[in-house]
């Protein structure tokens, strides 16, 4: 990749983890998930990275909430975003999160690369918010990896740490993992590498090739990885599971703002931001299948 390349911009449009008390623009229902797409693509993002949630907002994993929201928004931006699904829980078995790719088919699938533990510490309380381990070994990644061929759905690697960028290379060569890659440096998470434009960097030239890689910034330092991703020739993702907040400390009001200062950010930096099918064609997507609901 190169500054020449046009950026994918991606939003992580809810996450699991927040909720209305912390943001009130988090979508919870499906009609909730197509407004803020609407919004999204209007400001320049081209895919949209879901976790499901039922209407009252608990986090869920379960088919006809994929498809409820997925259907929602197709039914609102048609194909102009990508519909990434994430595949990374705690305590769900493989077989239900392929449940829901088998049922949806979305064009991109998150897929976490390690195993780490997975905290966030807070300074004032000098104590962790909350902490605990995030089991993604070999057997569940190749599991998911195989369903994922199987059904058509291209991965995105999702990476902790160098070590996960270093897990990519033996699937490579086992031939479970096929090329051109897709895969996003997640940085900011303790556990996980320390964010900076330096680690990044460190990161991105560990990253097989060929490879389309981009930037998932955690927290505050979201908009510094944003600005580092755009200099070094990646894409990058913002949106209201990462980060609730602009640069200028403000909480955003729809992920529409974020998408919105992402796009700005990629202008001023002399780049621009990938059309829908630009993006699917740096991604090595082909042609969206069209599932029945039936």
């Amino acid at each position: 990749m190169s500054l020449e390349d046009p950026v994918v911009i991606t939003c992580s449009i809810s996450g699991a983890i927040a909720n209305r008390e912390q943001c009130p623009a988090i979508p919870y229902t499906p009609a909730e998930y197509a407004a803020e797409a609407r919004r999204i693509v209007d400001e320049g993002g081209v895919m949209i990275h879901i976790h499901a949630r039922t209407p009252d907002g608990t986090p869920s994993y379960e088919v006809e909430d994929f498809q409820a929201i997925s259907e929602a928004i197709r039914a609102e931006v048609a194909d102009a975003v990508i519909i990434n699904f994430s595949t990374g829980t705690i305590g769900v078995p493989v077989a239900k999160r392929i449940a829901y790719l088998r049922a949806c088919r979305p064009e991109v699938a998150a897929l976490n690369m390690g195993s780490m533990n997975y905290a966030k510490y807070s300074r004032a309380r000098r104590d962790f918010v909350f902490k605990m381990v995030f089991a993604n070994p070999f057997e569940e990644i190749i599991e998911l990896l195989e369903a994922m061929n199987e059904l058509g759905i291209k991965p995105e690697h999702e990476c902790f740490d160098v070590g996960h960028v270093g897990s990519l290379a033996p699937l490579i060569d086992m031939g479970v993992l096929r090329t051109p890659l897709h895969v996003d440096c997640v940085m900011g998470v303790v556990g996980g590498i320390p964010p900076t434009a330096r680690n990044l960097a460190a990161m991105v030239d560990n990253i097989p090739e060929p490879a389309h890689w981009g930037v998932i910034g955690i927290s505050r330092d979201q908009w510094m990885l944003v600005s580092a991703a755009l200099s070094l020739g990646g894409s990058i993702r913002v949106g209201l599971e990462d980060n609730l907040y602009l640069p200028d400390g403000r909480m955003a009001r729809s992920n529409g703002e974020l998408i919105a200062k992402a796009r700005q950010m990629t202008e001023d930096m002399g780049r621009r931001a990938a059309s829908v099918q630009e993006a699917r064609a740096m991604l090595a997507i082909g042609a969206r299948e069209r599932v029945s609901s039936a």
